[in-house]
């Protein structure tokens, strides 16, 4: 079961809304490639407020996702793209119903 999660909430500087969601994009390229993360989603909420939602195995999954490619690339966008800095939560997973 995927009993670790992320919930990142991201808002959008003004004018930078299409330039997140094609973040958002190549994010989901770097996801499919990393093998600790099963679950991965882009969403948008709202005209400039967008999240990332993200499950893992176990803790040692999702603490290899914080510290690889996308967490590194989130960061580094977050001053150009973001109004606020990202909010990363950590989220427990109680139950699911997956495919």
């Amino acid at each position: 079961m995927l009993t670790r999660s992320l919930l990142v909430r991201l808002e959008a500087k003004p004018g930078k809304e299409e330039a997140v969601a094609a973040f958002l994009d190549q994010g989901l390229q770097l996801a499919s490639a990393e093998t600790t993360t099963p679950l991965w989603f882009a969403l948008r909420l709202g005209e400039r407020t967008f999240a990332i939602f993200d499950s893992f195995r176990d803790e040692d999954g999702r603490q290899a996702h914080l510290d690889g490619p996308i967490a590194k690339a989130l960061m580094a966008q977050a001053p150009d793209l973001f109004a606020v800095p990202p909010v990363i939560e950590r989220l427990e997973v109680l139950g699911a119903k997956l495919p």
